[in-house]
């Protein structure tokens, strides 16, 4: 086949260790198949020289080696078309010549392969949990992307219709109560779909599925392995995971995944890719050298003036987030994902890196944030910023946001938490928090789509333990229960883990289901975590980010034992769905009702004191579709003890009708309220309301 360049056949120019080349297309990082060969582009700015080495498969030293002729650099980019290849018969990396200084954070080292920054597949982590050859060094391989995407649509679901589900790729399925062909892998998802389906979320969120190397920090805590099990630690940030293939892929570009978000887009359900742009597996000065740090470890990495590495991420190094050199790779990155995967949204890991200058100082407007915000290809797709990290920077309700970025609501978490399990004093902040937190959110500023509003998710209790463990249980991580978060906010409802006590189960699932129906029933995107709809325990672990066993896998048996709560979350997300007035405001009821209003035992006192356990929440509104006036209220008492509640008036002919209360076990109730509108809420009980 041809290969044609303005109407000429592209031929040969030179000849570099046998093969023919010509210089290439230098606006196109990474490496590209083309006609005739291969065209591989690479950037550095403080290399002096550039060495392309061919590898056969497996094998780890090169059959070929291609130094770039000197003017086949322009700039700082060394572009090069090679002709002859095959891209199924070869894998590849670099070579980089240069100074080496330390101190001044410069590393090249032409003994060193470096993987390609812009790799589209990486060799050598094929298969979960096999350690690579002690002297095994990562390389790249060369993709041909021609996946038929059909005439399938991204969902485009608006912000405040979405329904987040995080889950980790082979935690999901890995458990032979999975039923699943292929577990723990891209396929496993696909089998579970009619699942999803039937839950009734409409977004997935998938923890880290860029490459990396679960075998990283591998060690043995007593009996056990722990590894790198949750995969913040990216090695490529262009390449899928190859080990939650169920199937070595080879030159395919991602096809598994691909049929994962097509079949899920075609179900109505977006796909959020939690991404970990803030650091990468290459550590400190202790850890592994194979890309970033041999191409320009001081344009890559955040260095001290004695060019050690700043560790605002917690792992050792930290990404130079806004160095203009690293802002265009970001966004060439997310541009890759959207454009060649068609994903419908990112979650960034510990955000406010992002946002930090070069010398590691806060920026007002982070220019790397910026320009995600108001760039084209990203313009629809779902920006959600975790907005800290682990260098103390805490911007929930401030994160740069350019009416574009939303955040998960940490202090909605925490206030949630306090309020749910009685503490004092928490009441009214409770019901902003539920409001969609416009304390934090000015709506005029941010909106109604900035806060994800979550009470669980990887990082943390599941809802399960929130009610079952007093304390972290993190013993089999190996740091001898010193790891992990201590203000869990958690109550074990009398006794501490397992027990056999039937009034201390039956509490906790009803503060269950006080928990998931606050969630569901608050303004802001709600997000939960994997297996919390069934009560899936991780049996007091919060930092279960090393466990790849059943402390992280979901125990599908769960599902059958916990039925009723698997019910219960269907019902309320379907509730939610079916009251837009909930999700955000509309045209003004004809009852002339505020668009939402906090109420205690008494209709219109929203003067709580620090006492008062007994919260309302009203939402208002007449639906434009149907024109019938939406009205939900939401009476929460946290108490110990029944709590005497008064409905707001309603006048006329309309009267209230509870319709839920989790007081019961059949929770779905059909029960009109009595004239006076007043009744009484047993202790740690939420009910709901609806105006007839």
């Amino acid at each position: 086949m041809k290969n044609i360049i303005n109407g000429k056949e592209m031929k040969p120019l030179d000849t570099v260790a046998g093969f023919g080349v010509r210089p290439g297309y230098y606006l196109i990082n990474g490496a590209m198949e083309v006609n005739g060969g291969v065209n591989f582009t690479v950037h550095s700015h403080g290399a002096t020289s550039c060495e392309l080495c061919l590898f056969h498969r497996t094998e780890d030293e090169p059959y070929a080696v291609l130094p770039f002729p000197e003017h086949y650099k322009i700039g700082n980019v060394y572009s090069m078309v090679v002709f002859g290849l095959d891209i199924e018969e070869f894998e590849y990396a670099y070579r980089l010549d240069g100074p080496y200084d330390e101190e001044k954070g410069l590393l090249f080292d032409r003994g060193r392969f470096l993987l390609d920054p812009y790799a589209k597949a990486v060799t050598g982590q094929s298969v979960w949990g096999e350690k690579a050859a002690e002297n095994s060094f990562y390389k790249a391989r060369v993709v041909r992307d021609n996946f038929d995407w059909r005439n399938v649509k991204q969902p485009l679901i608006p912000m405040e219709d979405l329904i987040i589900y995080e889950m980790h790729v082979r935690g999901f399925t890995m458990d032979s109560s999975s039923g699943v062909q292929c577990p723990g892998t891209f396929a496993g998802i696909l089998e579970k779909i009619p699942y999803l389906k039937e839950l009734g979320v409409n977004a997935v969120e998938l923890m880290p599925i860029f490459e990396f190397d679960e075998m990283a920090d591998r060690r043995v805590v007593g009996q056990n392995e722990v590894i790198n099990y949750w995969g913040y630690n990216t090695v490529s940030f262009f390449s899928p995971n190859t080990s939650y293939s169920s199937s070595i892929e080879y030159n395919r570009e991602g096809t598994e995944l691909k049929k994962v978000i097509r079949q899920l887009n075609e179900n109505g359900i977006e796909v959020i890719l939690d991404v970990v742009f803030n650091h990468t597996a290459e550590g400190n000065e202790e850890g592994p050298f194979f890309s970033f740090k041999g191409f320009d470890n001081n344009i890559y990495y955040m260095l001290t003036p004695d060019g050690k590495y700043y560790n605002f991420s917690g792992c050792g190094n930290t990404l130079n987030c806004n160095h203009p050199i690293v802002q265009q790779m970001i966004l060439e990155c997310l541009r890759y994902w959207v454009t060649t995967y068609r994903v419908d949204g990112f979650r960034f890991d510990l955000a406010s890196i992002l946002g930090r200058n070069e010398d590691g100082s806060p920026m007002s407007s982070p220019p790397l944030l910026q320009s995600l915000a108001f760039d084209p290809i990203l313009g629809k797709v779902k920006l959600i910023a975790e907005a800290w990290d682990a260098g103390g920077l805490y911007q929930v309700g401030s994160f740069p946001a350019w009416n574009r970025w939303a955040e998960w609501n940490g202090r909605y978490r925490d206030d949630m938490r306090k309020f749910l399990k009685g503490d004092e004093g928490m009441t009214k902040i409770a019901g902003i928090r539920m409001m969609g937190s416009p304390d934090m959110y000015l709506p005029e500023s941010r909106g109604q789509n900035a806060s994800i509003n979550f009470l669980n998710c990887h990082d943390g209790f599941t809802l399960y333990d929130m009610y079952a463990y007093n304390e972290k249980h993190n013993e089999a991580n190996g740091w001898n229960n010193t790891d992990g978060a201590n203000d869990n906010n958690s109550w074990n409802c009398g006794a501490e883990g397992d027990t056999d006590d039937k009034e201390i189960l039956a509490l906790r699932k009803k503060l269950c289901r006080n928990a998931f129906a606050a969630l569901m029933l608050s303004r802001g995107t709600p997000m939960f975590f994997a297996g919390d709809e069934f009560l899936n325990t991780q049996f007091g672990n919060n930092n279960s980010y090393c466990q790849d066993n059943i402390i992280s896998w979901l125990n599908w048996n769960q599902l059958k034992e916990n039925q009723d709560m698997f019910e219960f979350t269907k019902h309320l997300i379907a509730f939610r769905k079916r009251h837009p007035v909930i999700r955000k405001n509309l045209n003004p009821c004809s009852l002339h009702f505020p668009m939402v209003s906090l109420h205690t035992g008494t209709p219109w006192d929203d003067e709580i004191s620090d006492d008062n356990h007994l919260l309302g929440v009203m939402y208002s509104g007449r639906d434009d579709k149907g024109g019938k006036d939406d009205i939900v209220y939401v009476a929460i008492n946290a108490y110990w003890e029944k709590n005497e509640l008064e409905l707001p008036d309603l006048f006329g002919k309309w009267k209230w009708k509870r319709v839920l209360d989790t007081s019961k076990e059949k929770f779905k109730v059909k029960e009109y309220v009595s004239k006076d509108r007043k009744l009484t809420l047993e202790p740690r009980s939420l009910s709901v309301f609806i105006a007839e």
